[in-house]
Protein backbone atom coordinates (compact mmCIF):
# COMPACT_ATOMS: atom_id res chain seq x y z
CA UNK A 1 0.00 0.00 0.00
CA UNK A 2 1.10 3.74 -0.73
CA UNK A 3 3.01 4.94 2.56
CA UNK A 4 1.49 7.33 4.96
CA UNK A 5 1.44 11.21 4.32
CA UNK A 6 4.12 12.29 7.17
CA UNK A 7 2.35 13.63 10.19
CA UNK A 8 2.85 17.10 11.59
CA UNK A 9 5.26 17.33 13.88
CA UNK A 10 4.92 20.16 17.23
CA UNK A 11 7.85 21.90 16.23
CA UNK A 12 9.92 24.48 17.94
CA UNK A 13 11.05 26.95 15.02
CA UNK A 14 12.67 30.32 15.58
CA UNK A 15 11.36 32.37 12.38
CA UNK A 16 8.43 32.56 10.49
CA UNK A 17 10.45 32.14 7.63
CA UNK A 18 11.71 28.89 9.59
CA UNK A 19 7.72 28.09 9.92
CA UNK A 20 6.97 29.03 5.98
CA UNK A 21 10.32 26.54 4.67
CA UNK A 22 9.22 23.86 7.00
CA UNK A 23 5.42 23.70 5.76
CA UNK A 24 7.02 24.22 1.92
CA UNK A 25 8.83 21.25 2.87
CA UNK A 26 5.93 19.25 4.16
CA UNK A 27 4.23 19.83 1.17
CA UNK A 28 6.64 19.08 -1.39
CA UNK A 29 6.98 15.40 1.17
CA UNK A 30 3.22 14.65 0.87
CA UNK A 31 2.51 15.73 -2.60
CA UNK A 32 5.99 14.29 -4.68
CA UNK A 33 7.60 11.96 -2.48
CA UNK A 34 5.74 10.06 -0.12
CA UNK A 35 3.11 8.72 -2.50
CA UNK A 36 5.58 7.08 -4.62
CA UNK A 37 8.07 5.79 -1.89
CA UNK A 38 6.84 2.17 -1.67
CA UNK A 39 6.78 1.58 -5.28
CA UNK A 40 9.97 3.64 -6.03
CA UNK A 41 12.13 1.83 -3.39
CA UNK A 42 10.60 -1.62 -4.51
CA UNK A 43 11.87 -1.16 -8.26
CA UNK A 44 14.82 0.22 -6.96
CA UNK A 45 14.22 3.51 -9.02
CA UNK A 46 16.63 7.10 -7.78
CA UNK A 47 14.26 9.70 -7.81
CA UNK A 48 16.61 12.63 -9.97
CA UNK A 49 13.42 14.44 -10.49
CA UNK A 50 13.25 14.98 -6.80
CA UNK A 51 16.18 16.46 -6.56
CA UNK A 52 15.96 18.64 -9.13
CA UNK A 53 12.59 20.00 -7.99
CA UNK A 54 14.52 19.77 -4.31
CA UNK A 55 17.37 22.00 -6.10
CA UNK A 56 14.72 23.92 -7.65
CA UNK A 57 13.09 25.06 -4.59
CA UNK A 58 16.47 26.02 -2.83
CA UNK A 59 16.91 23.15 -0.49
CA UNK A 60 19.91 21.35 -1.46
CA UNK A 61 22.16 23.76 0.26
CA UNK A 62 19.75 24.98 3.18
CA UNK A 63 23.40 25.77 5.69
CA UNK A 64 25.34 27.45 3.02
CA UNK A 65 25.59 31.34 2.62
CA UNK A 66 23.01 32.77 0.12
CA UNK A 67 25.93 34.46 -1.17
CA UNK A 68 26.59 31.33 -3.29
CA UNK A 69 23.07 30.49 -3.77
CA UNK A 70 22.84 28.59 -0.28
CA UNK A 71 19.86 29.43 2.16
CA UNK A 72 21.39 30.97 5.22
CA UNK A 73 19.64 28.60 7.66
CA UNK A 74 20.69 27.27 10.94
CA UNK A 75 21.18 23.85 11.32
CA UNK A 76 18.99 24.08 14.14
CA UNK A 77 16.25 24.34 11.06
CA UNK A 78 17.82 22.74 8.25
CA UNK A 79 18.16 19.10 10.22
CA UNK A 80 14.09 19.50 10.80
CA UNK A 81 14.42 19.93 6.85
CA UNK A 82 15.89 16.66 6.77
CA UNK A 83 13.97 14.78 9.52
CA UNK A 84 10.41 15.35 7.04
CA UNK A 85 12.00 14.34 3.96
CA UNK A 86 13.79 11.40 5.55
CA UNK A 87 9.95 10.76 6.81
CA UNK A 88 8.98 10.71 3.71
CA UNK A 89 11.47 8.67 2.13
CA UNK A 90 14.60 7.90 3.56
CA UNK A 91 16.86 7.75 0.19
CA UNK A 92 15.07 11.72 -0.40
CA UNK A 93 16.51 12.78 3.05
CA UNK A 94 19.58 10.89 3.36
CA UNK A 95 20.94 12.24 -0.63
CA UNK A 96 20.03 15.15 0.49
CA UNK A 97 22.36 15.03 3.98
CA UNK A 98 25.13 13.46 1.51
CA UNK A 99 24.97 15.93 -0.95
CA UNK A 100 25.33 18.74 2.21
CA UNK A 101 27.99 16.60 3.09
CA UNK A 102 30.13 16.73 -0.41
CA UNK A 103 29.33 20.38 -0.35
CA UNK A 104 31.28 20.83 3.13
CA UNK A 105 34.81 21.12 1.90
CA UNK A 106 34.51 23.55 -0.93
CA UNK A 107 32.05 25.81 1.23
CA UNK A 108 34.47 25.72 4.25
CA UNK A 109 37.64 25.26 3.03
CA UNK A 110 38.02 26.64 -0.47
CA UNK A 111 39.36 29.53 -1.93
CA UNK A 112 36.68 32.54 -2.62
CA UNK A 113 37.81 32.00 -6.47
CA UNK A 114 36.71 27.96 -6.36
CA UNK A 115 33.68 29.46 -4.41
CA UNK A 116 32.42 31.53 -6.80
CA UNK A 117 33.25 28.78 -9.43
CA UNK A 118 31.66 25.94 -8.48
CA UNK A 119 28.95 26.56 -4.99
CA UNK A 120 26.25 28.39 -7.05
CA UNK A 121 25.69 25.03 -9.04
CA UNK A 122 26.49 22.71 -6.63
CA UNK A 123 24.16 24.61 -3.75
CA UNK A 124 20.88 25.46 -6.18
CA UNK A 125 22.02 24.48 -9.76
CA UNK A 126 20.59 21.19 -10.13
CA UNK A 127 23.78 19.38 -9.56
CA UNK A 128 24.07 16.53 -7.07
CA UNK A 129 27.09 15.44 -5.21
CA UNK A 130 28.85 12.79 -3.15
CA UNK A 131 31.28 11.81 -0.57
CA UNK A 132 34.33 10.05 -1.13
CA UNK A 133 36.27 8.51 1.90
CA UNK A 134 35.98 5.12 2.93
CA UNK A 135 37.58 2.72 0.79
CA UNK A 136 37.33 -1.30 0.34
CA UNK A 137 40.12 -2.02 2.57
CA UNK A 138 39.89 1.19 5.21
CA UNK A 139 35.72 2.58 6.65
CA UNK A 140 36.44 2.58 10.02
CA UNK A 141 40.37 3.57 9.84
CA UNK A 142 39.76 5.87 7.57
CA UNK A 143 43.01 7.64 8.11
CA UNK A 144 44.81 4.50 6.22
CA UNK A 145 42.75 5.16 2.96
CA UNK A 146 45.08 4.13 -0.22
CA UNK A 147 43.99 6.23 -3.22
CA UNK A 148 46.92 8.44 -4.43
CA UNK A 149 47.02 11.66 -5.70
CA UNK A 150 50.46 12.43 -7.47
CA UNK A 151 51.48 15.98 -8.48
CA UNK A 152 52.59 16.75 -11.66
CA UNK A 153 54.45 19.68 -13.74
CA UNK A 154 53.72 21.94 -10.43
CA UNK A 155 56.47 24.32 -9.23
CA UNK A 156 57.61 23.20 -5.63
CA UNK A 157 58.75 26.77 -4.53
CA UNK A 158 55.47 28.11 -5.05
CA UNK A 159 52.89 28.39 -2.04
CA UNK A 160 51.12 25.38 -0.89
CA UNK A 161 47.92 26.95 -1.97
CA UNK A 162 44.72 26.58 -4.76
CA UNK A 163 46.29 27.23 -8.01
CA UNK A 164 49.81 26.81 -7.19
CA UNK A 165 50.02 25.26 -10.52
CA UNK A 166 50.55 21.66 -12.04
CA UNK A 167 47.97 18.46 -12.58
CA UNK A 168 47.31 15.95 -9.86
CA UNK A 169 46.59 12.08 -11.25
CA UNK A 170 44.32 10.68 -8.78
CA UNK A 171 44.36 6.34 -8.91
CA UNK A 172 41.95 4.27 -6.34
CA UNK A 173 38.85 3.02 -5.63
CA UNK A 174 36.10 4.53 -3.10
CA UNK A 175 33.46 2.12 -1.73
CA UNK A 176 30.04 2.57 0.00
CA UNK A 177 29.77 5.92 -1.88
CA UNK A 178 25.87 7.01 -1.70
CA UNK A 179 25.38 8.76 -5.19
CA UNK A 180 28.17 6.69 -6.74
CA UNK A 181 27.57 6.77 -10.35
CA UNK A 182 24.77 9.08 -10.33
CA UNK A 183 26.72 12.00 -8.56
CA UNK A 184 27.58 15.56 -11.06
CA UNK A 185 30.76 15.63 -8.37
CA UNK A 186 32.77 13.78 -5.52
CA UNK A 187 34.43 15.11 -2.87
CA UNK A 188 37.82 12.82 -2.97
CA UNK A 189 39.77 12.57 -0.09
CA UNK A 190 43.40 10.92 -1.33
CA UNK A 191 46.67 10.05 -0.01
CA UNK A 192 49.00 12.84 -1.51
CA UNK A 193 51.98 12.39 1.30
CA UNK A 194 53.15 10.14 3.30
CA UNK A 195 51.41 7.63 5.60
CA UNK A 196 48.52 8.79 8.48
CA UNK A 197 46.25 11.76 8.72
CA UNK A 198 48.53 14.08 7.61
CA UNK A 199 49.36 12.62 4.20
CA UNK A 200 45.61 12.81 2.69
CA UNK A 201 43.77 16.08 1.12
CA UNK A 202 41.13 17.04 -0.23
CA UNK A 203 39.89 17.30 -3.91
CA UNK A 204 36.79 18.10 -5.90
CA UNK A 205 36.58 15.83 -8.83
CA UNK A 206 33.44 16.21 -11.69
CA UNK A 207 31.75 13.32 -12.04
CA UNK A 208 32.60 13.37 -15.59
CA UNK A 209 36.49 13.27 -15.53
CA UNK A 210 37.84 10.79 -17.66
CA UNK A 211 39.12 7.63 -15.71
CA UNK A 212 35.94 8.15 -13.71
CA UNK A 213 33.58 5.23 -13.43
CA UNK A 214 31.22 3.29 -10.56
CA UNK A 215 30.75 -0.15 -10.31
CA UNK A 216 27.41 -1.73 -10.58
CA UNK A 217 25.33 -0.80 -7.42
CA UNK A 218 25.43 -2.88 -4.06
CA UNK A 219 21.79 -4.85 -4.00
CA UNK A 220 21.32 -3.76 -0.51
CA UNK A 221 18.72 -4.66 2.59
CA UNK A 222 17.34 -1.50 2.19
CA UNK A 223 17.16 1.88 0.92
CA UNK A 224 17.56 -0.07 -3.05
CA UNK A 225 16.36 3.66 -4.23
CA UNK A 226 19.93 5.03 -3.42
CA UNK A 227 22.81 3.83 -5.27
CA UNK A 228 25.72 3.06 -3.13
CA UNK A 229 28.39 1.54 -5.19
CA UNK A 230 32.65 1.51 -5.17
CA UNK A 231 33.94 4.16 -7.60
CA UNK A 232 37.24 4.07 -9.25
CA UNK A 233 39.75 6.26 -9.98
CA UNK A 234 41.96 5.47 -12.88
CA UNK A 235 44.72 7.89 -13.59
CA UNK A 236 42.30 10.66 -13.05
CA UNK A 237 43.41 14.12 -13.91
CA UNK A 238 42.49 17.66 -12.42
CA UNK A 239 44.19 20.89 -11.93
CA UNK A 240 45.59 22.40 -8.61
CA UNK A 241 42.42 24.54 -8.43
CA UNK A 242 40.25 21.78 -7.37
CA UNK A 243 42.25 21.04 -4.54
CA UNK A 244 40.48 21.92 -1.61
CA UNK A 245 42.18 23.32 1.03
CA UNK A 246 45.92 22.91 1.93
CA UNK A 247 47.93 19.43 1.11
CA UNK A 248 47.95 17.36 3.83
CA UNK A 249 44.77 19.16 5.47
CA UNK A 250 42.16 16.84 4.01
CA UNK A 251 42.06 14.94 7.14
CA UNK A 252 41.00 17.64 9.58
CA UNK A 253 38.90 18.71 6.66
CA UNK A 254 37.01 15.09 6.56
CA UNK A 255 36.25 14.82 10.34
CA UNK A 256 35.02 18.30 10.19
CA UNK A 257 32.31 17.49 7.54
CA UNK A 258 31.41 14.31 9.47
CA UNK A 259 30.53 15.83 12.56
CA UNK A 260 28.11 18.06 10.44
CA UNK A 261 27.27 14.66 8.87
CA UNK A 262 26.25 12.19 12.12
CA UNK A 263 23.49 15.41 12.84
CA UNK A 264 21.89 14.87 9.62
CA UNK A 265 22.06 11.12 9.87
CA UNK A 266 20.86 11.72 13.41
CA UNK A 267 18.05 13.94 11.69
CA UNK A 268 17.25 10.87 9.19
CA UNK A 269 16.70 8.30 12.11
CA UNK A 270 14.26 10.50 13.92
CA UNK A 271 12.37 11.31 10.79
CA UNK A 272 12.00 6.58 9.58
CA UNK A 273 11.31 6.55 13.27
CA UNK A 274 8.55 8.93 13.18
CA UNK A 275 6.92 8.00 10.19
CA UNK A 276 7.31 4.25 11.89
CA UNK A 277 5.29 5.73 14.53
CA UNK A 278 2.54 7.69 12.94
CA UNK A 279 1.87 4.30 10.67
CA UNK A 280 1.68 2.12 14.28
CA UNK A 281 -0.89 4.41 15.89
CA UNK A 282 -2.84 4.40 12.57
CA UNK A 283 -3.03 0.87 12.66
CA UNK A 284 -3.59 0.42 16.55
CA UNK A 285 -6.65 2.75 16.26
CA UNK A 286 -7.98 1.06 13.29
CA UNK A 287 -7.55 -2.68 14.21
CA UNK A 288 -10.05 -4.36 15.92
CA UNK A 289 -9.79 -7.34 18.09
CA UNK A 290 -12.27 -8.47 21.04
CA UNK A 291 -14.49 -5.81 20.11
CA UNK A 292 -12.36 -2.93 20.83
CA UNK A 293 -9.22 -1.26 18.77
CA UNK A 294 -6.50 -3.11 19.40
CA UNK A 295 -4.93 0.70 20.77
CA UNK A 296 -7.27 -0.01 23.61
CA UNK A 297 -4.95 -2.81 25.42
CA UNK A 298 -2.43 -1.59 27.82
CA UNK A 299 0.71 -3.96 26.58
CA UNK A 300 0.20 -2.09 23.09
CA UNK A 301 -0.55 1.58 24.65
CA UNK A 302 2.88 1.05 26.40
CA UNK A 303 4.39 0.13 24.02
CA UNK A 304 3.44 2.95 21.73
CA UNK A 305 4.21 5.88 24.62
CA UNK A 306 7.84 4.68 24.84
CA UNK A 307 8.44 4.53 21.05
CA UNK A 308 6.84 8.52 21.11
CA UNK A 309 8.79 9.21 24.46
CA UNK A 310 12.62 7.86 22.59
CA UNK A 311 12.05 9.94 19.38
CA UNK A 312 11.28 12.82 21.29
CA UNK A 313 14.27 12.62 23.54
CA UNK A 314 16.02 11.57 20.00
CA UNK A 315 15.07 15.35 18.38
CA UNK A 316 15.35 16.86 21.63
CA UNK A 317 19.37 15.52 21.51
CA UNK A 318 20.07 16.72 17.91
CA UNK A 319 18.70 20.08 18.12
CA UNK A 320 20.58 20.64 21.02
CA UNK A 321 23.52 19.93 19.50
CA UNK A 322 22.58 21.45 16.51
CA UNK A 323 22.42 24.50 18.59
CA UNK A 324 25.66 24.59 19.78
CA UNK A 325 27.36 24.16 15.90
CA UNK A 326 24.44 27.03 15.22
CA UNK A 327 26.70 28.94 18.11
CA UNK A 328 29.87 28.53 17.26
CA UNK A 329 30.59 26.33 20.06
CA UNK A 330 32.34 22.65 20.38
CA UNK A 331 29.48 19.88 18.99
CA UNK A 332 31.74 16.84 18.29
CA UNK A 333 30.64 14.91 21.46
CA UNK A 334 27.06 16.01 20.97
CA UNK A 335 26.90 14.34 17.60
CA UNK A 336 28.18 11.51 18.19
CA UNK A 337 26.06 11.30 20.68
CA UNK A 338 22.78 12.36 18.89
CA UNK A 339 23.84 9.83 16.23
CA UNK A 340 24.15 7.09 18.10
CA UNK A 341 20.98 7.49 20.37
CA UNK A 342 18.45 8.54 17.24
CA UNK A 343 19.90 5.98 15.10
CA UNK A 344 19.22 3.38 17.99
CA UNK A 345 16.29 4.76 18.48
CA UNK A 346 14.91 4.40 14.87
CA UNK A 347 16.04 1.00 15.20
CA UNK A 348 13.85 0.01 18.56
CA UNK A 349 10.94 1.76 17.09
CA UNK A 350 10.92 0.37 13.69
CA UNK A 351 11.18 -2.88 15.17
CA UNK A 352 8.09 -1.72 17.23
CA UNK A 353 6.08 -0.82 14.57
CA UNK A 354 6.75 -4.18 12.96
CA UNK A 355 5.46 -5.94 16.17
CA UNK A 356 2.21 -3.60 16.48
CA UNK A 357 1.23 -4.31 12.88
CA UNK A 358 1.88 -8.17 13.93
CA UNK A 359 1.50 -10.52 10.62
CA UNK A 360 0.88 -6.99 8.31
CA UNK A 361 4.11 -5.36 10.14
CA UNK A 362 6.28 -8.47 8.06
CA UNK A 363 4.52 -7.98 4.72
CA UNK A 364 5.38 -5.29 2.40
CA UNK A 365 2.03 -4.71 1.61
CA UNK A 366 2.57 -2.09 4.33
CA UNK A 367 5.54 0.36 4.74
CA UNK A 368 6.83 -1.18 8.67
CA UNK A 369 8.95 -3.36 7.31
CA UNK A 370 10.87 -1.40 4.75
CA UNK A 371 11.30 1.15 7.78
CA UNK A 372 12.85 -1.18 9.46
CA UNK A 373 15.10 -2.28 7.30
CA UNK A 374 16.28 1.04 6.18
CA UNK A 375 16.54 1.83 10.09
CA UNK A 376 19.45 -0.68 10.11
CA UNK A 377 22.06 1.36 7.61
CA UNK A 378 21.71 4.44 10.11
CA UNK A 379 23.51 2.54 12.70
CA UNK A 380 26.66 1.87 10.44
CA UNK A 381 26.82 5.20 7.96
CA UNK A 382 28.85 8.12 8.90
CA UNK A 383 30.77 5.73 11.51
CA UNK A 384 29.23 3.34 13.02
CA UNK A 385 27.75 3.44 16.66
CA UNK A 386 30.48 1.45 17.92
CA UNK A 387 33.01 4.47 16.54
CA UNK A 388 30.34 6.87 17.79
CA UNK A 389 30.96 4.93 21.50
CA UNK A 390 34.80 6.01 20.86
CA UNK A 391 34.47 9.22 19.90
CA UNK A 392 32.17 10.41 23.22
CA UNK A 393 34.46 8.20 25.64
CA UNK A 394 37.23 9.78 24.34
CA UNK A 395 35.46 13.02 24.89
CA UNK A 396 34.92 11.71 28.53
CA UNK A 397 38.20 10.91 28.74
CA UNK A 398 40.69 13.98 27.80
CA UNK A 399 42.08 14.55 24.60
CA UNK A 400 44.97 12.48 25.44
CA UNK A 401 42.86 9.31 25.77
CA UNK A 402 43.24 6.26 23.27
Amino acid sequence: MPDRAPQPVDRQLPTDEARDLISLVRDIAQREIAPKAAEEEDAGRFPRDVFGLLSEAGLLGLPYASEYGGGDQPYEVYLQVLEELAAARLTVGLGVSVHTLACHALANYGTKEQQVEHLPAMLGGGLLGAYCLSEPSSGSDAASLRTKAVREDGDPSRPGGAGSGGEWVITGTKAWITHGGVADFYTVLARSGGEGPRGITAFLVPGDAEGLSAAPPEKKMGMKGSPTAQVHLDGVRISDDRRLGEEGQGFAIALSALDSGRLGIAACAIGVAQAALDEAVAYATGRQQFGRPISDFQGLRFMLADMATQIEAGRALYLAAARLRDAGRPFSKQAAMAKLLCTDTAMKVTTDAVQVLGGYGYTADFPAERYMREAKVLQIVEGTNQIQRMVIARHLAGPDSR
